[in-house]
């Protein structure tokens, strides 16, 4: 088959399409043929040398895809070849095929075609997983996402929006501020011209952010404290502004707040697993429904991922960048 590998870490350019090895599915595992990836933050960094994938992993990058089940391993049940799929994955999804652990399989959603379905199972996941089972999102709760137009961020504020929450957003410009609110956003706040916490306190006549999900890490780490309410719940998932800051642990006492981060790439398989039925149980009834929907801003073919690459690199997207085959 063939795949996207890095052959050395740099730039876009270090992105080849090249012949490689087919996989071979071994017990628990099914081999999908990829119809779709969809480019994540974590490829990026992958890219650069940074974030290399986990032991016994594709080396290759994508961490989610759509396609059809192409052959099934040993103590497998519940798929038939030829079904169509999604899939969570901790690498490969930049190639002709990939061997997809079971737990991590997905149907195709009603309502959704085979390519578009590569843009839900990594938001799905991460959103599900952070602001609903570890930080419990609650009806009538201040929601905010930062990075409201990136691929987590339109799908934070539809499952928050679904489950009765308020939501506020922050982003860099009128436009992906108003594709926020089509899709259901409260409060808007351009970061590049707004303070976070003071709209966000404003929004709230003083009470704060209930849950806020992150993906600066450090650069956001004080404000984001500052920014939460009483038993409020700060959810990290990314560090596009840092690893290391500074942590007023008087503020956090006094608030009673709580600080998770988490990563999905490098959970055991039973955690994956566990999140994967949960998405399914829980958002794809919602997506059949209509209530909430996959954003894709473009698609690029597989071999030309150093272009999908840059557009992320250069914040041009609203929603999610797929690969196509």
């Amino acid at each position: 088959m063939h795949a996207i590998t890095i052959p050395e870490a740099g730039g876009p350019e270090a992105l080849v399409w090249a012949e490689v090895p087919d996989p071979v599915p071994g017990e628990g595992e099914v081999l999908v043929e990829v119809a779709a990836s969809a480019v994540n933050r974590a490829d990026l960094l992958q890219r650069q040398g940074f974030y290399n994938p986990p032991p016994g992993s594709s080396p290759y990058p994508g961490l989610e895809c759509s396609g059809r089940v192409r052959a099934i391993g040993t103590g497998v049940s519940g798929w038939e070849i030829g079904d169509e799929v999604c899939a969570l994955l901790a690498g490969g999804g930049y190639a002709e095929q990939v061997v997809v652990p079971v737990g991590q399989l997905l149907p195709v959603p009603e309502g959704v075609d085979l390519v578009t379905a590569a843009a839900l199972p990594e938001v799905t996941s991460t959103v599900w997983s952070n602001v609903f089972m570890i930080s419990h999102l609650r009806p009538g709760e201040m929601f905010l996402v930062h990075g409201g137009s990136s691929g987590i961020g339109t799908m934070a504020i539809q499952l928050a929006k679904a489950v009765g929450a308020k939501v506020a957003v922050t982003a860099g410009s009128k436009e992906k501020l108003d594709f926020c609110r089509e899709l259901g956003a409260d409060v808007l706040i351009n970061y590049r011209e707004q303070d976070f916490v003071e709209e966000i306190k404003n929004a709230t006549d003083g009470a704060g952010a209930d849950v806020i999900l992150d993906n600066m890490g450090a650069k956001y780490l004080d404000r984001n404290i500052q920014a939460l309410a009483t038993s409020g719940r700060l959810a990290i998932i990314g560090m596009q502004g840092g690893s290391k800051g500074e942590l007023n642990i008087a503020t956090l006492l006094t608030k009673r707040a709580a600080i998770t981060a988490t990563s999905l790439r490098a959970r055991p398989l039973e955690e994956k697993a566990a999140i994967v039925a949960a998405v399914r149980e829980h958002v794809w009834p919602l997506i059949g429904a209509g209530h909430v929907r996959p954003v894709v801003d473009r698609t690029v073919p597989m071999r030309e991922a150093a272009a999908a690459h840059r557009v992320l690199e250069e914040s041009q997207h609203i929603g999610k960048v797929l690969l196509v085959r």
